[in-house]
This record gives C-alpha cells, structure tokens and sequence, in this order.
C-alpha cells in the first residue's frame, strides 16, 4: 500500500475534509498546499505526486495533535521511513485507542486476534514477538475505524 493510499484511507475513515488535511500537516510544522494534498488524493495520480513517507509522517504527527493536542516540549521530527506498524501506532495514538478498543474495531471486520497478538504490532522490530503489519490488516482497521463512525458506510466512501 502506498502512503498516498494511506492518506485516502485515513482521510475517508476519519471524514477529514482537504482544506482541513493542510492544517493537521500545519500542526507538525510541515507546509504543504492544497494543490498538493489534491495530488495526493487523487487516485489516478502520476509518480511526480507520490507522497513521501517523511511528509505521511508529518501528517499523522498533525493528527495526534489535532486530535490530542499538542505535548509538552519538542514536537516529535517525522520519521525518514515508515512502516505499517509505524503507521498503525500512530492512528492507535491519534485516536486515543486502547487496546479493546481496536480489538472491538478490528472484529468488526472480521478480524479476530488476542491483545497478545496485536500487541505483537507494537513491539520494537528487534523483539522476538515482533509481528509486521500486512497492509490488508491496516486496510481493514481503518475500514473499522469508518464503520465505527458510520455503520451504513461502503469502501468507496
């Protein structure tokens, strides 16, 4: 899954409107122009538009502050690579979510898995039970996440 398809999962699931996506990329410090957050999202894009993974960094620090607020201190610096286990923390943050709270979410996709199992998501790579996050499973989360807010909600919505 590419970070532009993130970006679109993300921004359908949590109903995140374009002119509001250029001020959570604002919240992170990080500057970005409607023209290219329509790039972005724009499902038939060209390679000139792939969004970055330090830029879908930014973006998801911008919406844990959004949704939040901001910590106290220095903001965090948006990783130069990520990951769907990066990513999956981030919306775990940004959402507030504990762990029954996804759990609840992900069976409602039909994904079923112990706190053990998701916590695997959650280790550090180094850990022995480290598990990667496949892109269905984020995929789906964020369908879930959607359901939860609109249960009579489609994948093309």
């Amino acid at each position: 899954m590419t970070n532009n398809d993130v970006l679109r999962l993300v921004r359908s699931a949590l109903f995140i409107k374009e002119n509001h996506i250029v001020k959570i990329f604002a919240l992170a410090n990080s500057n970005v122009s409607a023209n290219q957050v329509a790039q972005w999202l724009n499902k038939d894009n060209d390679s000139n538009a792939k969004m970055s993974d330090s830029k879908l960094a930014s973006f998801l620090n911008g919406l844990i502050i959004d949704k939040r607020g901001a910590r106290d201190g220095e903001q965090p610096k948006p990783e130069a690579h990520l990951n769907n286990n990066m990513i999956f923390q981030k919306l775990r943050i940004a959402l507030n979510l504990k762990t029954e709270d996804m759990l609840n979410i992900l069976e409602t996709v039909g994904i079923e898995l112990t706190k053990y199992e998701l916590g695997a998501y959650f280790r550090k790579p180094d850990n022995k039970h480290y598990k990667q996050c496949d892109d269905e499973t984020l995929r789906e989360f964020l369908f879930g996440v959607k359901l939860q807010s609109n249960p009579d909600a489609t994948l093309e919505d």
